[in-house]
């Protein structure tokens, strides 16, 4: 596989991370409803978060090596 299309990959899936974990991070935080099942905390801020915040570093990380390409 390509350089190119592997980033292409991860970007779309960081796409739909980013889309899914967000959903989830505003319902809990400004609703105050758990959207799928219980929802865990690691510390003040729900595991939700966490993961957008993940995502969103995977999706500037791809963008940029796409963008170098």
């Amino acid at each position: 596989m390509k350089q190119k299309t592997a980033l292409k990959i991860v970007f779309i899936i960081s796409i739909f991370g980013m889309l899914f974990s967000g959903y989830l991070s505003y319902g809990e935080l400004f609703t105050g409803t758990c959207s799928v099942g219980g929802c865990s905390y690691v510390g003040p801020l729900p595991t939700c978060v966490y993961g957008f915040v993940m995502y969103l570093v995977i999706f500037i990380i791809s963008l940029l090596g796409l963008k170098k390409q």
